[in-house]
């Protein structure tokens, strides 16, 4: 049996699909990125929905590639800082140095992540079943087209719970009541990110950048 993961972030911390052999297994939350590693010690691959591998200088070749496939959805990917930039102590700060470093400027929403993209630089240092996947790249890959509707709208949730049905990822209407807060749109992005976890172990995976990447620690996005 193959077990994968796919995770994803919400606002008090990770939700984590897993599914065997192609079939939704769990539905999970957890704190940190650690927590849901140390949780999964039979996933042969987890699919993380967070920049792994920062940048020394933006843009990301990730970033753009993603942004380029998306098309009309390409907000929905945020530029990677460097790892100086997220270490700043506020958001002021870090915008300054992203500004006088590097000749760019700082989401909000980046900074805001910044948390969660250090605590999982940590993790996938060690362990080497992390891989990056962006929810809008794979949702696009299954669609064979640019999506109609945001993933915010009730259309395009909708949208997106048709595509992971598509593939045998039918998610139940009803939540455990441990999970059953998570956003609707994280846990659609979690199980987006299964997905792809299963093609990475299965070896049908493709990334962006297109070039097949060398062995080695991320800024490659799986799809």
């Amino acid at each position: 049996m193959s077990r994968v993961v796919g995770a994803d972030v919400w606002k008090k911390g990770w939700i984590g699909v897993a599914t065997v052999d192609g079939w939704i297994a769990s539905i999970d939350a957890y704190e940190t990125m650690a927590d849901l590693a140390g949780a999964e010690p039979d996933a042969e691959v987890i699919a993380v929905d967070i920049p792994i591998g920062l940048p020394i200088a933006p843009p990301r070749p990730a970033d753009s590639a993603a942004r380029h496939f998306i098309g009309a959805r390409a907000s929905s990917v945020f530029p990677t800082p460097p790892r100086d930039v997220l270490e700043a102590g506020t958001y002021q700060d870090a915008l300054r140095l992203s500004r006088k470093r590097y000749g760019v400027g700082l989401t909000a929403q980046s900074y805001a992540l910044r948390h969660r993209i250090l605590e999982t630089d940590v993790v996938a240092r060690s362990d080497p079943r992390l891989i990056e996947i962006h929810p809008e790249v794979t949702f696009r890959a299954l669609a064979g087209r640019p999506l109609a509707f945001s993933s915010k709208s009730w259309n395009g949730h909708a949208e997106r719970r048709r595509l992971l049905s598509g593939v045998g990822l039918s998610l139940p209407d009803r939540l455990p009541d441990a999970v059953g807060a998570v956003p609707t749109d994280d846990v659609l992005d979690a199980a987006a990110g299964a997905w792809t976890a299963g093609r990475y172990a299965a070896g049908e995976a493709r990334s962006l950048p297109e070039e097949t990447p060398l062995p080695g620690f991320g800024e490659v996005i799986w799809y």
